[in-house]
This record gives C-alpha cells, structure tokens and sequence, in this order.
C-alpha cells in the first residue's frame, strides 16, 4: 500500500489570518491544554539562546499531539530593533510534518499564530477563573500587538464594559485608542499612569516587555483577575511579588513558569512564595482535576508563557483548513 504524502504547503500571514480567528481558537486552546496537563501532548522545555551582540532571543518549541494527531515546531525571535528595519520586534514560524511519516507539511507564518492563541489562551483562562459579571471593567497595559489581540479576545469571549489602557509612551497609547475604537463599540480610554488604569478593574491585562514590576499589589483590587503574559525569561518581571504572593496562581505549565517565568523564579529566589504557589495547570482547571477560584473575594493570576502545543494545534487548524480550502503556495524540496 502507497502512503498518498501531499507537496508541502507555504502558508503565508494574509493565509493564516484568513484561515483561523481568535474565535475559533478559544475552545481549540481549551481543548489542547486540557490535554497537555492531562499528559497526552510530548513537548520538551523549549530552547532558548541568544543572538548577536544585542543578546537577541531565539526559542525552539517542538511538541506532538494525539487528538488532532500533529507535530511541528515553532522558531521565534525577539529582535528589540526591528522596528528600524520595518520589521516586528517579534517573528516566528511554524514547520509541520507528517505525524505517520515525519515528512514535511507545511511551513506557515507563525506571528499572526503567535498573537492569535495568546490571546485566546488568556480569554479562555479569564472566562474559567474571573468573577462572573456582566459588565468587566478591563486595563491593559501595553499598548503593542498582544495588547491589540488582548483586547479583541476578551471583548469577544467576556462581557467587558470598558477599557483603560496605559503603555509609557503616551502617543502609542493614544494611538491604540484611535486604532481599536473603529472595531469594538466598548468604550476605550486611555490613561496617564498604570495606576489609574488598573484601580478599580476586574480584568488586567499584562503585555509589556518589561524588566521592572508594572503594577503595584495595592493598585489591585480583590477579586480582581490579572493575565500576564510578558516577563518570558528569568531576568524580567511584571508583577509586584507581594501582588503574586498574595494572590492565587495559575500557569499554563509549572515546569515551564518554574524555569522561565521571571515572575515566578525571582518571587521564589527572594522568598516571597514556594514552588507549591502554582496550585494548578489551566488545563488541569479547564478539566475538572484542580480548583480555580475559589471565592469571589480572590485575586486569580493565569500567568502564562506560550507553549508549542498551542502553536501546532493552530497551526494543524489552519493546515487542515487550507488543504479543504485549496489555499496556500505549494512547494518542491
């Protein structure tokens, strides 16, 4: 019997946004933490080193699942000086094989995925361990691609009532404001400090690059729910520790947060907290094997650090889709 292997497929950025939504990947991201906390995906730690004088970041992220059965790796940079060659400070692509034969698939544009899944990964989380209510006051700090997919994923997948946003560069934040008025009917407003954006908000949002705490445990009121998803690496930081002290954590992986998540490892190295801090996994919440929230009163934390499982279950989507759709350029090695 002749295994039928299709040509590979490039999939470029206009490709992928066309073939998947943050709509669709809410539930696609629920279903496939559940089962990486479950452990049915293989994924190592990723690969992180530096590049070049400027220490720029490099990570390799591999990972296989079952259900859908996928494999592929996500290559992702961090180049803070891009923006003088027209380019984004972050980039990244997506290779996928064959999981019967290891062939190659598809190389697809992985920045929109990248973008895309955080911010359904944080929404799902939100929807699992923030009070429910029918009117979410959201601040997001940050006001760059994560802070845009942010507020696009928690308006579609929460009830939010209105929107303060804060980033240091005030014509940036201003900007955000003009640019993401013309495609949600929140109210939006831009503020003069963190502070004034965070007091008084259930849903945070954290999307900075930031190596230095960008909101203050006193600024966050109880029952609050924070998302963090900047401060990737050990030597940054988002968080006031006595803010993630005091409140209850969850991660998208431990081994992942205890390695890697700057938030976590410099809280434990100055004895703010313990590694038994993490209580859950979200895909441990989201499948009924650990407790979220646990009273209304609670401040909750989903501190995440993205992980190639979310990668290859978005990229296998938009695969799956092109080949139904005929969409994509293919190619001969």
């Amino acid at each position: 019997m002749t295994l039928l292997v299709p040509m590979p497929l490039i999939l470029n950025s206009s490709d992928v946004r066309a073939l998947v939504t943050i709509p669709d990947l809410v539930p696609l991201m629920e279903r496939t933490l559940a089962q990486f906390s479950q452990g049915k995906v293989e994924q190592p730690l990723r690969n992180v080193f530096s590049i070049g004088p400027d220490k720029a970041y490099c990570g390799v992220m591999p990972a296989a699942l079952s259900n859908p059965a996928a494999v592929g790796t996500k290559l992702v940079t961090i180049f803070e000086h891009n923006h003088q060659h027209g380019l984004p400070s972050h980039l990244a692509t997506v290779v996928l094989l064959n999981p019967e034969t290891g062939a190659l698939l598809a190389v697809l544009d992985g920045t929109y995925i990248t973008e895309a899944r955080t911010a359904a990964t944080s929404a799902m989380a939100a929807q699992h361990l923030a009070v429910q209510t029918d009117g979410h006051k959201l601040a997001i700090i940050g006001s760059g691609v994560q802070a845009r997919s942010h507020l696009d994923a928690f308006v579609h997948a929460l009830s939010v009532q209105d929107v303060r946003v804060w980033s240091p560069t005030e014509s940036h934040r201003r900007q955000f404001v003009n640019t993401m008025s013309t495609s949600t009917d929140v109210p939006l407003a831009a503020t003069s400090s963190a502070e004034e954006a965070i007091r008084g908000a259930t849903l945070i949002v954290l999307a900075t690059s930031s190596t230095e705490s960008v909101v203050e445990n006193d600024w966050v009121e109880d029952g609050a729910h924070v998302t963090s998803i900047g401060a990737p690496i050990p030597h940054q930081r988002e968080m006031d520790p006595r803010l993630v002290a005091r409140a209850r954590v969850i991660v998208d992986s431990r081994i992942g947060a205890l390695a890697e998540s700057g938030d976590i490892v410099q809280g434990i190295a100055d004895g703010f907290f313990s590694e038994n801090h993490l209580v859950a996994e979200i895909g441990e919440v989201v499948s009924g094997q650990n407790q979220g929230r646990t009273h209304p009163d609670e401040v909750t934390i989903f501190k995440s650090l993205g992980m190639a499982v979310e990668d290859v279950a978005a990229a296998h989507l938009a695969y799956t889709r092109a080949i139904e759709q005929g969409r994509g350029t293919v190619i001969t090695l």
